[in-house]
């Protein structure tokens, strides 16, 4: 593990049958100079791996089980003259040589860090939803809140915050694990704090994934009506969940209602644009989409949060773009935003036939 550095510096996490994970994310975490594991219960060899190769590991079962109560548990096993802690689950790693740019961030006096952190991948192995993530903090004087999308706070309420794209962080998620627990848990966490705007849009964003619809809109609406509702990026993304939650309710006329309300909050960013590009290419609204294409493509400067949508800045935009176009006849309006197209990810037949098929050439495919 790390030696000789000014300041000492803790990697702590939670485990539970995550074995496959060990190797990787010892090699990963090498770089710290105590790594501390809690493991909550597992059944496979995760806590005798882990200990094999250097983890300081300790068990305990939670009835009933909370991802707070459990993360500020693993935090009290750190040492106490440790100067920073790194929550990290097991199934993420560092990019190396992650102390050092953790180090020269925390020289500007930080006692909380945000670092460049990469949620998921595509098949062919690139970034897709990539944000800020804010994991690192200083021993004392943080707790970690909620049952669930779980957060680490500042007890005082306000901390130093540095952020820094040098050190970065990747999830490969678990597919094997369920997230049946989350719906219940973010109930409490409504429940606990019925005026917590962050507890009521993740539970809306819940409901819609277990096809709830009707629940996903009371819970967004109360979301939106809550006074401390006020980061445009996420109401924005609250309208287009209504927005989703209407078509498949068929309330057609509120689905359009609630895609251009959200592109009216939040117009700074693509994700808005093209769902209501969707929704109007759904109802063959072909100058809709042209306008809502348009209106995304505008925004040339991608913000980094978990609200961020890979699809928003790939081919998906010129695509319905040049759909739209060669529907309305104007083939060579259609031929060139099918090259911007294809030109991001020239690898999609479909587009390169649509292409071929927009310039009448011989051996066009379908579109």
């Amino acid at each position: 593990m790390g030696e000789g550095h000014g300041l000492r510096v803790a990697v702590y996490a939670i485990s539970k049958d995550e074995s496959r994970f060990v190797d990787r994310w010892m090699d990963s975490m090498a770089e710290a100079d105590e790594i501390v594991v809690l493991d909550t219960g597992s059944t496979d060899d995760t806590v005798e791996k882990l200990r094999a190769r250097g983890a300081r590991v300790e068990q305990r079962v939670f009835h009933p089980w909370r991802f707070d109560v459990a993360r500020n548990a693993a935090l009290k096993l750190v040492s106490e003259d440790v100067d920073v802690c790194c929550s990290v689950d097991l199934d993420e790693v560092f990019e190396p040589g992650w102390r050092q740019a953790l180090e020269k961030a925390w020289a500007k006096g930080a006692d909380q860090l945000q670092y460049r952190y990469t949620w998921n991948f595509d098949e062919q192995g690139n970034e897709l939803t990539v944000f800020f993530a804010d994991k690192i903090h200083a021993r004392h004087g943080f707790t970690w809140h909620y049952p669930v999308h779980e957060v680490i706070l500042p007890d005082s309420g306000e901390s130093r915050i540095v952020q820094t794209e040098e050190l970065r962080l990747y999830h490969h998620a678990d597919d094997t694990k369920s997230r049946g627990q989350y719906l219940p848990l973010l109930e409490l966490a409504a429940e606990e704090n019925p005026m917590n705007d962050r507890s009521a849009f993740y539970l809306g964003r819940e409901y819609f994934f277990h096809g709830q619809y009707r629940r996903s809109m009371a819970a967004l609406e109360h979301y939106l009506w809550l006074p401390t509702a006020k980061w445009r990026d996420e109401r924005a993304a609250a309208m287009r969940y209504l927005a989703r939650c209407c078509h498949h309710l068929k309330l057609d006329e509120m689905e359009v209602v609630w895609e251009r309300r959200a592109v009216e909050e939040a117009p700074y960013l693509r994700e808005p644009w093209l769902d209501a590009a969707r929704g109007a290419y759904r109802r063959g609204d072909w100058r809709e989409v042209i306008r809502c294409t348009q209106g995304a493509l505008r925004v040339t400067e991608r913000h980094f949060s978990y609200l961020s949508e890979s699809e928003a800045w790939g081919s998906l935009l010129y695509d319905m773009q040049s759909m739209a176009y060669y529907y309305l006849g104007e083939n060579d309006n259609a031929a060139a935003s099918a090259k911007r197209a294809l030109e991001i990810d020239p690898t999609d037949e479909r587009i390169r036939a649509n292409l071929a098929w927009f310039e009448g050439r011989h051996g066009a495919g379908e579109h």
